[in-house]
């Protein structure tokens, strides 16, 4: 291997190829890059904001069978094609980083469920990190295989985790998430909903049936809250092209009713993430001081989308509705950054030996 981090990235033309190679270049630590499609139209084609980049595509079979030579494998393919690719790559010594869903649940049987299909390489799934950096930070310098969360899920879980791991929630009532997704998040196929001129000034929900995330965040939310949960995700795009706003309310126990505050919330979770850069870098909490009074529209005392885009950080808000005993949690990023390439490469850094910030320390635009 060469002194540098030879990467590559297979599935290259999507959004979230594109951002990791965008992240990838601007790393100080990466000497090669080699993004890898079908695709017939060139990288600066595709990519246009990296044009002059110096990247092209390379074939995709044919990076695979150089693995040898790489250190670290990004997959930004579609569901299916990481297990049919990632025992070939691990097999070569190549440390993988999956931002698809195939290595995100350890039983074969939940992937079949959320997904309709079979798993191929169900050996594989007892060894994969799951790649939330901040909970699973021990576990990625050993790991061979990663497997990144989706953008609503690692939002979701920045944002509830200091509430169930606390004791505050009530176990019998289901976790209601609301989740809008900037229309990136659709992918890259044209589809007549997703056009401009259609989402522009409008909505556009989708998997109210049953969003495939639900049983993921159910999964890893379990842990925290100590049982079983449900979790109600309700999702819509946005009239904005990258972006995870969610808002969630969640039941709090009725013996804690009395004592629980906005003040209590938020003393809780700046104990778990910190405070500004002290702690978990990328996670910020909201801890603006409540102005007006009861019925003011405080808009600064919550996170927006727009704080976000274009960086690595989530941002939190808290508060608490007395009346009806719900906490309710704001948590917004970027879908594309934390919720996707940021985030993979911020578990590259870990499992390579670089500070976890290296080529991340972008605040949003």
């Amino acid at each position: 291997m060469s002194n540098g981090i030879r990467a590559a990235v297979i599935g290259g033309t999507g959004y979230t190829g594109g951002e990791v190679c965008r992240l990838l270049l601007g790393h100080p630590g990466v000497t090669e890059i080699l993004p890898a499609s079908r695709h017939q139209e060139s990288f600066d084609r595709t990519h246009p904001n990296l044009l002059g980049s110096g990247l092209r595509f390379h074939d995709a079979d044919e990076v695979t069978a150089a693995a040898s030579e790489l250190d670290v494998v990004f997959l930004c393919t579609p569901s299916g094609e990481a297990m049919r690719r990632a025992p070939e790559l691990l097999k070569a010594g190549a440390r993988v980083i999956d931002l698809s869903a195939d290595f995100r649940f350890t039983d074969p049987q939940a992937y079949r469920a959320a997904y309709g299909t079979e798993h191929t390489a169900p050996e594989l799934l007892p060894e994969a990190v799951y790649g939330v950096t901040e909970f699973h930070r021990d576990l990625l310098p050993d790991a061979r295989l990663v497997a990144n969360p989706g953008c609503y899920v690692i939002t979701a879980l920045l944002g509830l985790e200091p509430l169930l791991s606390a004791g505050f929630a009530d176990p019998s009532a289901p976790l209601h998430i609301a989740a809008v997704n900037g229309t990136t998040g659709a992918g890259v196929k044209p589809r007549t909903e997703i056009l401009h001129a259609e989402v522009f000034g409008s909505m556009l929900p989708y998997s109210l049936q049953g969003h495939r995330h639900a049983p993921e965040l159910e999964d890893r939310l379990s842990g925290p809250a100590g049982g079983p949960v449900t979790v109600d995700l309700s999702t819509a795009h946005g009239p904005f092209a990258r972006g995870i706003h969610i808002q969630a309310s969640v039941r709090v126990r009725e013996e804690l009713r009395e004592e629980i505050s906005r003040e209590v919330l938020l003393t809780r979770y700046t104990e778990r993430y910190g405070t500004g850069a002290e702690g978990e870098y990328f996670v910020r909490v909201n801890a603006e001081p409540q102005l007006g009074g009861l019925t003011d529209k405080d808009y600064r005392r919550y996170p927006g989308v727009a704080g976000v885009v274009g960086s690595n950080f989530c941002h939190i808000g808290v508060d608490y509705d007395a009346r009806r005993g719900i906490a309710k949690v704001v948590s917004v990023s970027d879908n594309l950054v934390k919720g996707a390439a940021g985030s993979a490469v911020q578990n590259m850094n870990v499992m390579l030996g670089h500070d976890e910030t290296t080529g991340l320390r972008t605040y949003g635009l």
